[in-house]
């Protein structure tokens, strides 16, 4: 990565050393834990959600998803709100001091939780709270909302659920209470089956978990850009981020930070410092010098939307010198317009092309493209 790249992110008065911190869950499950996000080079930490009791959490509650995908039914911290004030919080708020970042921490779920909980979290000097929706109907939006912001001074941010609603509805009527918004919480619930077993992996009394990591990224991108359209607050995308090109994603889409949660569980907490890295390395073979630079670009060329084109005035095209005879779009291809046998370069019959643009998205090489007919 070039040294005049400036990974640096400014938010509500902090500083993050770059913009991927933890997001709540088992990865942050204890100070020990949060003390690991720091060495594995996250941007800032973040403390795992806790209520007013423990979370009787099901046992076993995790299984992992395809390749980057998570199913769960964590709940929140099954440790209890004494263990986090008076140990746990003091571990990680050692490992903030040590490293230089802001320590956010989070709580759920009902305005007496948070009332209780958020002045003794200002007062042992945490410098963020977030705090989820992800159990509450709609009528209880605002009575949380206004408990908290009643109940304390430093920022608070709230964590939306997909399953609540329009986000962009719930931003703006949250937006006179909140200094933030991360969007997205895992979704759900969901199921899957061991079909050899006839029985769920989950301990859930259905088998139910909620579903976290990579198959939900478009959700949580989908998310961000509805949330950053309606507010000028800062937005932090979580879900799914793997990589550094997903970091650029979101922050294209409106974006100030990013959340991880599952890369971390299924690949460690060095994660968090890898997928900043690539970041920069993204940032500086595209000529960028910050973060700030690429923010927001999606979200201002399409905050009105596009025009929407119903008529077939496109079609594939190949670039016969980066092809490489894969035949990959001949097997995609639904309407018989890609001709690619092995081992020969594909050909477009233009009559037949529907311009549906699937061919383009699976060519390893970039040999395909949608031009005017």
């Amino acid at each position: 990565m070039s040294p005049e790249i400036d990974l640096s992110v400014s938010l509500l008065n902090h500083t993050f050393r770059n913009p991927v911190i933890p997001a709540a869950g088992p990865n942050v499950g204890s100070g020990e834990m949060i003390r690991r996000s720091a060495e594995g080079g996250a941007g800032g930490l973040l403390a795992k959600t806790i209520s007013s009791v423990a979370a009787p959490v099901p046992r076993p509650n995790m299984v992992r998803v395809g390749k980057d995908s998570l199913l769960n039914t964590e709940l929140w911290s099954e440790y209890a709100p004494e263990r986090w004030f008076e140990s746990e919080y003091g571990i990680a708020q050692a490992a903030a001091r040590e490293y230089g970042l802001p320590l956010i921490a989070s709580i759920g779920y009902t305005a007496e939780d948070l009332s209780t909980l958020g002045p003794r979290l200002q007062k042992i000097g945490i410098d963020m709270i977030e705090y989820s929706i992800h159990y509450l109907d709609t009528t209880r939006l605002l009575e949380t909302a206004r408990a908290l912001r009643d109940a304390v001074t430093i920022p608070v941010i709230a964590k939306l659920s997909s399953h609540a609603g329009d986000l962009g509805e719930i931003a703006k009527v949250l937006d006179p209470y909140v200094d933030g918004f991360t969007c997205i919480n895992s979704f759900g619930p969901t199921l899957t089956i061991d079909i050899n077993k006839v029985t769920p992996p989950m301990g859930s009394k259905y088998g139910y978990g909620w579903l976290s990591g990579a198959a939900i990224k478009p959700m949580a991108v989908r998310s961000v850009f509805e949330v950053a359209r309606v507010t000028d607050k800062p937005v932090i995308g979580v879900g799914g981020v793997t990589c550094g090109e997903d970091v650029i994603e979101f922050f294209m889409a409106g974006a100030s930070l990013v959340e991880v949660c599952t890369a971390a569980i299924l690949k460690g907490p060095g994660v968090y410092g890898r997928i900043a890295q690539e970041t920069g390395q993204w940032l500086s073979t595209h000529g960028y010098s910050r973060l700030e630079d690429v923010r927001g670009l999606y979200l201002n060329k399409f905050r009105e939307g596009q025009p929407v084109v119903t008529e077939v005035e496109l079609t594939a095209r190949v670039d016969e010198s980066r092809c490489n005879a894969c035949s990959v779009c001949g097997k995609v291809c639904q309407f018989d317009a890609l001709s690619a046998p092995l081992k020969q370069i594909a050909r477009v019959d233009v009559s037949k092309c529907s311009a549906c643009g699937l061919c383009v998205s699976v060519c390893p090489f970039d040999a395909l493209e949608l031009v005017r007919r």
